[in-house]
């Protein structure tokens, strides 16, 4: 496939524990002293990156991977800052494995613009490289395990449930490569949320 990358896990004779190429499967970065702007001092736009994990169900249809966020009241795909050591590529396949604990290939789809609202309450102009991940391993312990939940769902499902309208706009995206036509559907209900 080209213009995709993979990312699997391996093993070395010194660490029997399965070691992602992008970075310790225990361990996820943290800080934002390497975080990649975009723009000038005035006007910065934060750049993120992040992955719509899918994978075929037995029947052959879609199935996309949602984790809890953070505050684990909505659901969302894995995506976080785009660090200057690292394509945005490598920056989804990081972020798909320290959230969701899935590897897999990744191809581009398209970048959205949202802001993000930080600590202190002040919004952030970001621009998100989103690519999809055809997952081709699941791992049982990931770095964020402790602190998000995952859960497959219908591409249908995994929109509705979905609380931020650039991932719902990512998800059509996507959708539309695949001849699914995927309504926005979302309510503003609260959703049931996957549990560990």
């Amino acid at each position: 496939m080209t213009g995709a990358v993979s990312v699997s896990s391996t093993a070395s004779a010194d660490s029997p524990v399965p070691l992602s190429p992008v970075t310790s499967p225990l361990v996820s970065r943290t800080g934002r002293e390497r975080q990649r702007f975009a723009g000038e001092a005035d006007a910065k736009i934060r750049l993120v990156a992040g992955s719509i994990p899918t994978r075929r169900a037995e029947s052959g249809a879609w199935e996309v991977l949602m984790v809890t966020n953070k505050h684990k009241d909505s659901l969302i795909f894995p995506k976080g800052g785009w660090e200057t050591d690292e394509t945005a590529e490598e920056a989804a396949a990081r972020e798909s494995m320290e959230e969701a604990g899935v590897v897999g290939r990744l191809t581009p789809l398209d970048e959205f613009a949202f802001e993000s609202k930080m600590k202190d309450g002040k919004k952030t102009p970001c621009k998100c490289s989103v690519f999809v991940m055809l997952v081709t391993e699941v791992m049982e312990v990931w770095p964020e395990g402790d602190a998000r939940s995952r859960s497959w769902y219908a591409p249908e499902e995994a929109i509705r449930n979905c609380k931020h309208p650039w991932m719902r706009d990512a998800l059509r995206a996507w959708g539309r490569t695949e001849g699914l036509d995927l309504a926005d559907g979302w309510t503003g209900a609260r959703v049931a949320l996957p549990g560990k």
